[in-house]
Parts: structure tokens; C-alpha cells; sequence
């Protein structure tokens, strides 16, 4: 049985990992502490034979005993929201925590794929983006915490492909959606949608104009799983190039939810990116991959998991204490 290492597994995109991995037959080691991770994320696999979950900080150093195949490094903050209130342990996790994650891989002689992000492209200048666009980054604006930690986990990566011919893969995760999600995340889906369940009206940052592609959970996992038995180690994008405007989706989720909320504007933030929408020409030829659930589908499924939350996580005004994870 091949043992695959999962690093951030009581995430969103984690916890889907976990289930897919176990899935295919594989032991599967999650590893997270849990700064915006959640238990209930992986409280389903307790009792799984093949299922072991380590609570660690990645930034710190990492023993595995006996064998493993694969690591996954999934293990950071991904929202706005967060990383804006814990920036240095943002910075931390893409840059000491990756290189811990490679040395354990070197060490194992494992192969390790990395989450990056679009992110690492900035507010793009060319669109749709290619893999071979470099970005247009604010290295110093407050977003920079998370973007250059993604671009800095990328240069680390391929160092240590090229210099210890480590087996590396890099995936460039574009807005992912589903299931699982923190409602109070800061993110346009679940924002909308919770603002929708409690007869909010729906905040849209700007004019509106803004475009961003949703990708939903089952589509993102299956290109990771590709790319990973691939044998390619440059960056590749994984996203669905299917473009909307932010006040389109908000009128969307108006017509989904069957609620008549208005539409509220606020100023848009700092270096919020005014498109967004990936290229994945070499995902078709590379993995033979392309998104197969339709937008209409996968909010749906994601609605109706929002809709279970219960009264009091749907009305928390702070999902996450950060107080524990931060050293003064």
C-alpha cells in the first residue's frame, strides 16, 4: 500500500484530498495544526484503518517514520481574510514549511507536489494566464504575504528538483469551491452565500466589473491527482476558464438562494486582482484534464452543504481564534 503524506488535511481542499487518496487505496498520513483548519473537516475518517492524523506545524521540523511514496503540501492560509491577520505565519508555511516538506521528500525519496495559487500572478496584465506569465505582484502591498510565500515555495521547489533532482510537481490552484468551505472566510462564495442565509444584502468590492472562474472541489482534485503521476515538474494550472463578473455571480446567488437581497457596494481592496481566469491548454494536453461540473451544478451542492451549517456556525461573526498561533 503506497502511504501518501497530506499536509494542511482539515482544510477544504486538504480534507478532499484525504477522501480521494483513501479512496484509491492509498495510506493516508493528515498533518495539520489546525490555524484555519477545521476537525469537522476530517471527523468522518476517524475510524478509517488508513487514515492516521498527525497535529503539527509545519514550520517546525517534520519525522515520519518508515516509508512514504508521496507528500501533498497543502498546509496555508488561503483567504484574504486570514493571512491578513496571521501575515508571518502565512509567510512561514510557503517558505519554512515547504522547505521541511522537501527535505523530508529528499530524504524519503518521495515525490512532493505543491499547492501554489493564481495568486502568484498578481493583478495580471495578460489574460487569460499562461504558466508562462510571470505577474504583476505587489511584493510589499498587504496581499504580498501570501503571493510571494507562493512564489518563493515554487522557487524553493525547483531548486531542490534541479539541484537534488528531488521529485517535485507544482500546481497553480485557481478559485476552488464546494463543500467544506469556511463560511466566514472572507472568500466571494461563501461571503455571498452566507449573506444570502441570513437575508444579508449581497457586498460586492468595486464596481462589480471584476471577473473571477470557479472551479469546483471534484474538478480541482481530480487535475491534482493527474498531476501528480504525471511526469512534469513545471507549474501547471488547474481551473475553469469559465469567466463571470463578481455582480453577475452576485445576482446569481440572488436567483440560486430565492432571495431578494439588493446588491451593495464597497470599496475594493488593495490589490484585488481585476481578473482572473486560467489557461489550462496545457492541462488538456499534459493530463488530459478539463473541469467537467458545470457552475449552476456545483453551487447547488455547495449551497445545500451551507444550508446544513446550523444556526450558530451560521451566525458566527469570527470563525477562527488566531491568539495561540501568534507570537509577540
Amino acid at each position: 500500500m503506497k502511504k501518501v503524506l497530506i499536509t494542511g488535511a482539515a482544510g477544504f481542499l486538504g480534507s478532499h484530498l484525504s477522501d480521494r487518496f483513501l479512496k484509491e487505496g492509498f495510506q493516508v498520513i493528515g498533518m495539520d495544526n489546525y490555524i484555519t483548519g477545521d476537525k469537522k473537516n476530517i471527523s468522518h475518517l476517524a475510524n478509517n484503518p488508513n487514515f492516521e492524523f498527525i497535529e503539527h506545524d509545519v514550520t517546525e521540523f517534520i519525522k515520519i517514520e518508515g516509508n512514504l511514496d508521496y507528500i501533498l503540501h497543502f498546509a496555508s492560509p488561503a483567504s484574504p481574510i486570514d493571512y491578513l491577520k496571521i501575515p508571518i505565519q502565512t509567510l512561514k508555511v510557503g517558505s519554512l514549511g515547504t522547505h521541511n516538506l522537501l527535505g523530508l521528500a529528499k530524504a524519503k525519496k518521495a515525490r512532493l507536489l505543491i499547492a501554489s495559487t493564481s495568486e502568484v500572478y498578481g493583478d495580471p496584465l495578460v489574460h487569460p494566464q499562461t504558466e508562462g506569465y510571470y505577474g504583476n505582484v505587489n511584493t510589499i502591498g498587504p496581499r504580498g504575504v501570501y503571493d510571494e510565500a507562493k512564489r518563493f515555495q515554487e522557487s524553493i521547489t525547483m531548486a531542490y528538483h534541479r539541484f537534488h533532482g528531488v521529485e517535485t510537481r507544482i500546481v497553480r490552484i485557481f478559485n476552488t469551491y464546494g463543500p467544506r468551505m469556511r463560511l466566514n472566510d472572507g472568500r466571494v462564495i461563501p461571503a455571498f452565500m452566507g449573506q444570502a442565509l441570513r437575508g444579508e444584502d449581497l457586498t460586492v468590492f468595486g464596481d462589480g466589473m471584476q471577473t473571477r472562474s470557479f472551479c469546483y472541489v471534484d474538478d480541482q482534485v481530480e487535475g491534482i491527482f493527474r498531476l501528480l503521476f504525471s511526469d512534469y515538474s513545471s507549474p501547471v494550472n488547474i481551473g475553469n476558464p469559465n469567466e463571470i463578473t463578481i455582480k453577475d455571480f452576485a445576482e446569481e446567488i440572488i436567483k440560486l438562494t430565492q432571495t431578494d437581497q439588493k446588491i451593495i457596494y464597497k470599496e475594493l481592496p488593495i490589490d484585488d486582482p481585476l481578473q482572473r481566469q486560467p489557461d489550462i491548454s496545457l492541462a488538456k494536453k499534459l493530463l488530459g484534464w478539463e473541469p467537467k461540473v458545470e457552475r449552476e451544478e456545483g453551487m447547488q451542492k455547495t449551497f445545500s452543504y451551507f444550508k446544513s451549517l446550523s444556526e450558530e456556525d451560521l451566525y458566527k461573526s469570527e470563525h477562527k481564534d488566531f491568539s495561540k498561533h501568534i507570537k509577540k
